[in-house]
């Protein structure tokens, strides 16, 4: 009997493939009731580093005692001032509905249902765009290119998650890839699948290539779900 897959192994969510618990804290916006009414202001404290996550966190205080930790943005700064809520200014930084963002703004830390703290377009350097607005609807293009429709009371912050060049620098050493992937829980260093034998993977044995294509459906089963999950392109691309 074969061996089974490492996606099979991760998506039983053993302890081996469990995401880590030494997070720097919570990333999450403060509760949609006290922002819904009127904007509040704040100041950002401190950057800090998050060893579970790839961008930096923000701790931020506001005037009414009230503090929140959540993804910095680009080119924001110890003792900046801060706005969140209804009727904040459109800057970098600041956090308010998408509803009232202007069209073609950049926009992370987006929020999927009004009040959920935050869950779309959260890794370093990621930004989404405004592209239309409808009467309750927000039309959003995702890094990806996808468009998605949102409601307008989601919130979102102002710009670009910062640590954007996180991956501009090599890791030129095996060790150093070795601490990144055990900050992350993964599993470091592993096999290419066209090396493992044929009764390890599908696309292994000794014909040293994937002996099929590549292209997979997302809904395929989990010993079958390798190489490119939903490709919208296949093959090499045209020069010009």
């Amino acid at each position: 009997m074969g061996k089974r897959l490492k996606t099979q192994r991760r998506g039983a969510g053993s302890p081996i493939y469990a995401a880590t618990k030494n997070g720097a804290a919570e990333a999450r916006y403060v509760n949609y009731a006290q922002s819904a009414e009127a904007a509040i202001k704040g100041e950002v404290v401190e950057l800090m580093n998050d060893p579970a996550r790839s961008a930096v966190l923000a701790r931020v205080v506001y005037d009414n005692g009230q503090e929140e930790h959540r993804i910095a943005a680009e080119g924001e700064y110890v003792g900046q001032r801060v706005q969140h809520g209804k009727g904040a200014v459109i800057q970098i930084g600041n956090v308010l509905a998408i509803g009232e963002c202007i069209e073609g703004c950049p926009i992370f830390n987006i929020e999927r249902t009004p009040g959920d703290g935050g869950s779309l377009v959260r890794s370093s350097g990621m930004y989404a765009l405004i592209m239309t607005k409808d009467n309750d609807s927000v039309y959003v293009k995702m890094p990806s290119g996808q468009i998605i429709q949102l409601q307008a009371e989601s919130r979102a912050t102002i710009g670009c998650s910062g640590a954007g060049g996180r991956k501009d620098k090599p890791f030129v050493k095996a060790g150093k890839r070795h601490f990144a992937m055990k900050g992350k829980h993964k599993k470091y260093p592993y096999p290419r699948a066209i090396a493992m034998n044929a009764v390890n993977h599908p696309f292994g044995g000794a014909n040293h290539h994937p002996g099929k294509s590549k292209s997979t459906s997302r809904h395929a089963a989990p010993g079958r779900k390798v190489g490119d999950i939903a490709s919208s392109r296949t093959g090499r691309r045209k020069k010009g």
